[in-house]
């Protein structure tokens, strides 16, 4: 827990960002926190990972593989890492994965929704609750969250059966999950995904009996897909022929998916063998599409990162009646105007840098595949052209300059107008690690000592210097 205080309580996926900066201080206490939530006394034996102590049944974005997989790789060089700590969390990772696709996925589509997936207000309904409208919601943000807790497992199996064979299996199993994921979030059976030809975006969808009607708010959610990104190297996978086998398989066998969608692109090298292959959510148009919203300043491109609420709401709210009473999202980019989830918390506008911190990490996993091939305006209408690490970067630049004291009058942007932390000799060293920001004045809102999450600036500056 980020401290004894403000914070005096666990929450499941706080914690895994948590352990990204601290596995830099202490690796063994940050293995034995994610394996801790992974142990009998902790996760119920159906798979569910308990998501604070004051709620243990709610749901949280399921970003605990993520977290292991990181901390795997963070805390030795290759060749040198901890394959026991991986293997024993993977196994019980899976038992996670089958409770979400067993109690998430209501009609078998591979399209998850059923709960507030740690983004508290950002939606039109109270996403915890039964709706007001009737049918349920199709969550792009769930969707989105479940292909990227799906191409983790797949790469850490990967990982396992460069030594242990019995992992291309599962490896197996989560490639094809991937694909019929991707398939239901850019065009389901019925021709019905969550992706939005006509404005290039993902949204949440509400499903009736006999229609369906997308919800049209620009936010967080529809970035989420971004996350939903792996490179395989050619050269990796062909040494794993039990896996090689089995995805020609499929590729051949299930034409109907390789039709709909482009979820699988190769490159070929010199030598005519493939170097790298990209598995992703969106098709290289459908991430143009999205890259121009989330750099565009007038959209998600705040001075301090990027937004969690378009700013474009903040001029034309997104309004929907049901039976008389009006629901709406207005942009807000400090502290919420709503009760909804105690009102000490905002994900309609402000600055959140743990999911900033995971757009960081796609963007370069893409340019990790495409390079040079591809370059986008960063800002938006800018006319500067830059590849996607060189856009990470600057996300992470401004996700430090929160931090920046002013050169003149000494003042960082998270402490506000507050004097003491910008003129006392006592106080002005002394930086404080809010909860969330304000996108437009860079000011720390919620708890103020949520050390925990905030924390990944340390990796955001790491980037810059690298």
């Amino acid at each position: 827990m980020p401290d004894k205080w403000e914070y005096p309580w666990y929450a499941s996926w706080d914690l895994a960002f948590h352990m990204i900066p601290f596995c830099k201080i202490d690796p063994e206490f940050a293995k034995s926190q994610l394996l801790l939530f992974l142990r009998e006394w902790y996760m119920a034996p159906s798979g569910q990972i308990p998501a604070y102590e004051f709620a243990f049944n709610d749901v949280n974005p399921p970003v605990h593989a993520w977290s292991v997989y990181r901390v795997y790789k963070l805390t030795a060089p290759k060749g040198q890492r901890d394959q026991l700590f991986l293997a024993r969390c993977f196994q019980k990772l899976i038992l996670n994965f089958t409770w979400w696709v067993n109690r998430k996925d209501p009609e078998g589509k591979n399209v998850f929704s059923g709960g507030f997936l740690g983004l508290d207000n950002i939606g039109v309904f109270d996403r915890s609750k039964p709706l007001p409208t009737g049918g349920h919601l199709e969550q792009a943000d769930g969707t989105a969250w479940m292909a990227f807790f799906c191409v983790v497992m797949l790469d850490m199996a990967l990982e396992l059966a460069m030594h242990d064979a019995s992992y291309e299996d599962m490896a197996s199993k989560f490639f094809e999950h991937f694909i019929m994921i991707v398939d239901a979030m850019n065009a389901a059976g019925n021709g019905e995904g969550l992706w939005d030809e006509e404005e290039g975006f993902y949204y949440d969808v509400l499903r009736f009996r006999d229609s369906s009607q997308p919800l049209r708010v620009r936010s967080m959610v529809g970035l989420i897909p971004l996350y939903a990104c792996l490179v395989l190297d050619g050269e990796n996978t062909h040494q794993l022929p039990g896996f090689k086998k089995r995805t020609e398989w499929f590729l051949t066998n299930r034409k109907d998916l390789q039709s709909r969608i482009t979820f699988m692109t190769e490159e070929v090298s010199s030598d005519g063998k493939p170097s790298r292959i990209l598995l992703a959510i969106p098709t290289l148009a459908q991430l143009k599409c999205l890259l121009k919203y989330l750099l565009d300043e007038n959209e998600f491109l705040s001075p301090y990162g990027i937004r969690s609420l378009s700013k474009v709401h903040q001029n034309k709210p997104f309004v929907m009646f049901v039976d008389g009473s009006e629901h709406r999202v207005d942009y807000v980019p400090g502290e919420s105007n709503t009760y909804l989830f105690g009102g000490n918390s905002n994900w309609r506008g402000p600055i959140w840098l743990c999911v900033n911190y995971l757009i960081i990490e796609a963007l370069e996993r893409y340019d990790y595949f495409y390079g040079e091939k591809l370059k986008v305006e960063c800002p938006t209408g800018s006319g500067n052209f830059m590849r996607l690490k060189d856009v990470a970067k600057e996300i992470s630049r401004r996700l430090v300059s929160l931090f920046e004291p002013d050169p003149v009058t000494g003042r960082r942007p998270c402490h506000g107008d507050n004097d003491t932390y910008a003129k006392d000799k006592f106080w002005k060293d002394l930086v404080l690690f809010y909860e969330y920001f304000h996108a437009e004045s860079g000011r720390g809102c919620g708890a103020s000592h949520q050390t925990g999450w905030t924390a990944v600036v340390v990796n955001c500056i790491e980037r810059m210097f690298a």
